[in-house]
């Protein structure tokens, strides 16, 4: 067969190639049947048939037998096949991946008791310090953007920040605003 390959790549002729055709067709969609469905060994059959006849003149019997020079492109095509097929990929982030953590009853009550706690403290700071304390913390702003907001400089906005903590330390105690 090495020979047959040589003369096909030296001569193009077609009827050389039927032979080669005839001959490893069926081998090569046996190789890919075992590795995919029978559609996909048909057709990479025919895909690894065509380079045959393109890359025909590429052989050389020197370097192996015309069975391995053939396999060898048709388990490259496998390959490429594999990779262009769809796999999904998994996003780490994705909340069904996620371990569910189940809160025990005394850490939830405890939660809620220092939510209660600090929203009271919250009540009873002075307006303006609650009003900054409520942007930077509940609506996630910084400290530029709210005192662009309230039209204030920002020293004041931060002089607020840190009497309001001061306030809310004295209230709950160091322990509470971590």
């Amino acid at each position: 067969m090495s020979d047959l390959l040589v003369q096909v790549g030296q001569t193009h002729d077609v009827e050389l190639f039927e032979q080669l055709f005839r001959h490893f067709g069926p081998r090569v969609k046996a190789y890919m049947a075992k590795t995919g469905s029978p559609g996909m060994a048909e057709e990479l059959m025919q895909e690894t048939m065509v380079a045959v006849w393109k890359k025909a003149a590429m052989y050389d019997a020197s370097k192996g037998a015309a069975s391995t020079w053939i396999f060898s492109i048709a388990r490259n095509l496998r390959i490429d096949a594999y990779r262009r097929e769809k796999h999904p990929e998994f996003d780490q982030n994705d909340p069904a991946l996620q371990p569910v953590v189940e809160t025990a009853a005394d850490s939830r009550l405890e939660g809620e008791q220092s939510a209660t706690l600090i929203r009271r403290a919250l009540d009873e700071l002075p307006p303006d310090q609650a009003e900054v304390l409520r942007l930077a913390y509940y609506e996630d702003n910084s400290q530029s953007e709210i005192a662009t907001a309230l039209s204030l400089p920002l020293g004041t906005v931060k002089s607020r920040m840190r009497l309001a903590f001061a306030k809310l330390r004295a209230v709950l105690g160091p322990g509470e605003l971590n």
